[in-house]
């Protein structure tokens, strides 16, 4: 039984790879702005962790224990990762991070407690005192909605409703001064 059960998460393992969405117009939005990557492209992800379960019935697979997920140019740090699949459409639905989520690419940075990329509709949820920086620019709020296909995002407010927004000036904008 224990043999049936390895070679079943082997499997599904094994077939992640091939579940991501097709290549097209929507690869070339993914690593733009605020992409954070792991949405639309088809190249491999790296996920290691300290535990790895598969659960064929629910269609998923759990990664838990100092998870660090790597996509071309983007890491996302979390607690756990739990890649829901769909069978029929042989691809991801959604990656779900929680528990002290960071995801860095280049000098984009975000935090929280929760992240979701949704793989059809091309959008990233970031939830819980969720922080974005891009260089010394700063965004807080409590729920940041990236909308990729879109490229346009919104900040819904954290603690007394409010959006933070420190916005530092170029260089080349202090220069004209």
């Amino acid at each position: 039984m224990r043999l049936k059960k390895e070679i079943g998460l082997a499997a599904i393992l094994f077939s992640l790879a091939f579940f991501l969405p097709p290549a097209g117009a929507q690869e070339k939005k993914a690593g733009s702005a605020m992409g954070f990557g792991f949405t639309s492209s088809r190249s491999p992800i790296e996920i290691t962790s300290d535990m790895v379960e598969g659960d064929q019935k629910q269609n998923r697979v759990t990664f838990k224990g100092n998870v660090v997920a790597k996509q071309e140019g983007a890491t996302l740090y979390a607690n756990t990762i739990v890649i829901h699949y769909d069978m029929d459409m042989k691809g991801m639905k959604e990656i779900v991070a929680t528990g002290n989520v960071r995801i860095v690419q280049q000098d984009r940075r975000a935090t929280g407690q929760k992240v979701t990329f949704y793989h059809d509709e091309n959008k990233i949820v970031l939830e819980g005192e969720a922080v974005i920086r891009e260089g010394e620019n700063v965004v807080r709020g409590e729920r940041v909605v990236y909308l990729i296909n879109e490229e346009r995002s919104y900040v819904e407010g954290g603690k007394g409703g409010r959006v933070t927004t420190t916005i530092n000036p170029s260089a080349k904008e202090e220069k004209k001064k």
